[in-house]
């Protein structure tokens, strides 16, 4: 299942709300994870300080069929209303098992956690395709965040199958209009808002005023998002993951969902790594993998210290 830190206990299976089961993942100085098996959903994210890095709303959900609202939902097979299964899919809906005999896997982590997600006869009703959807979460000994996820098409009968996908992450900011996002200039883009019309952004960074439901094609593989008055920067590496969706539903939309504070959307941004121009087609025995990282550095953008593209230039 996962290495055990000799000094603390790494990996530490518990209840959580509701008494869902959920994994504890614990860092050597300080930092943690939690991840729910219920949508093999990471709920929480904390530094070696323990301040919390994912926005979850305090008026999250924490009951089955509802998905979690913040953290990092998985969003599999379909992204959004892209298709004709329920929204965004549903392995954020259903209950993950821990792997206890997953492949080989390289780490430098002793704090992770191998989940697997197979199709049940339910599902395979709605979308008649067999296939294993492993996902590994892993805490770095900086304190990094990492999710690893690899899908195989294991049909039986021979038929390929196409899917979307997005790790949907909400990340914690301190007020969003304080908040720049670097490493998406002139970039083509697909507007939610605007009948996904496409349009090409223009050559600042990206700040916000306005709800904003963007999915920006072909994206770099770091994307920054610098919070000037926390003076944080998220970095964001991804590998195998083309897109990036880019949400916040603003004052108006807020005050519609149910599982949302009205003023929540003040200390959130979604920055989602995500596969939706292009959806995966695999053959039968093929396998997809898809990774993000996530790290939090500390910045003094304000005054001028922190130079965005050397943080999207760094390795």
């Amino acid at each position: 299942m996962a290495g055990s830190g000799s000094e603390r206990v790494a990996v530490d299976l518990c209840k959580g709300i509701n008494g869902l089961d959920k994994v504890v993942l614990r860092g050597p100085r300080g930092s943690s994870a939690e991840v729910y098996l219920y949508g093999g959903h990471v709920t929480s994210w904390r530094n070696d300080h323990g301040e919390e890095l994912l926005f979850v709303s305090s008026k999250a959900i924490f009951k089955p069929p509802k998905a979690i609202r913040g953290g990092i939902p998985i969003c599999f097979p379909q992204f959004g209303s892209h298709g004709s299964l329920e929204q965004h899919g549903f392995a954020r809906n259903k209950f993950w098992s821990i792997d206890i005999d997953p492949p080989p896997f390289p780490t430098n982590s002793k704090s992770f956690i191998d989940l697997i997600l197979k199709p049940s006869e339910e599902d395979m009703q709605k979308w008649p395709h067999s296939y294993e959807f492993r996902l590994r979460i892993a805490l770095g000994p900086g304190g990094d965040l990492m999710l690893t996820s690899r899908v195989r098409n294991t049909n039986a009968d021979g038929k390929p199958f196409t899917f979307a996908f997005a790790y949907h992450t909400y990340f914690s900011v301190s007020d969003i209009s304080e908040v720049r996002v670097e490493g998406l200039e002139t970039l083509d883009y697909f507007d939610n808002l605007q009948n996904k019309e496409r349009f090409t952004e223009q050559g600042d960074a990206l700040t916000f005023e306005s709800e904003v439901d963007k999915i920006y094609l072909s994206t770099p593989t770091k994307i920054a998002i610098l919070d000037h008055e926390k003076k944080r920067t998220f970095v964001l590496r991804k590998e195998g993951i083309p897109d990036a969706v880019v949400w916040n539903p603003w004052d108006k939309k807020a005050k519609t969902m149910t599982d949302f504070g009205d003023d929540e959307y003040m200390h959130m941004l979604c920055v989602e790594a995500a596969a939706v121009e292009k959806p995966i087609t695999l053959k039968p025995g093929e396998e997809w993998k898809g990774r993000l990282e996530l790290s939090a550095v500390p910045s003094s953008y304000c005054s001028g210290q922190l130079d965005p593209q050397k943080v999207l230039q760094s390795s």
